[in-house]
């Protein structure tokens, strides 16, 4: 039998933060919830809470659209 082993526990940063919205040309905050093939990395390995997950997914989407951050890297 394995030990059990303590996990620390995820938390939002944007609710621990208080900031307003998430902005989509803050591309340092937005590549830091991406892969470095271009996905958006899930709530469930971020801990971002689902109101600011959506937040950041229509970030990605307008900087995806005006070419801020590529679609996809190869």
């Amino acid at each position: 039998m394995q030990p059990k082993r303590f996990q620390r526990r995820k938390f939002c940063r944007f609710c621990a933060d208080k900031s307003a919205f998430i902005d989509y040309k803050d591309l340092k905050v937005i590549r830091g919830y991406m892969t470095e093939r271009g996905k958006l990395l899930s709530r469930k390995v971020t801990g971002t809470c689902s109101v600011h997950q959506r937040e950041l997914t229509t970030a990605v989407k307008r900087a995806r659209s005006i070419a801020l951050i590529p679609f996809m890297e190869r």
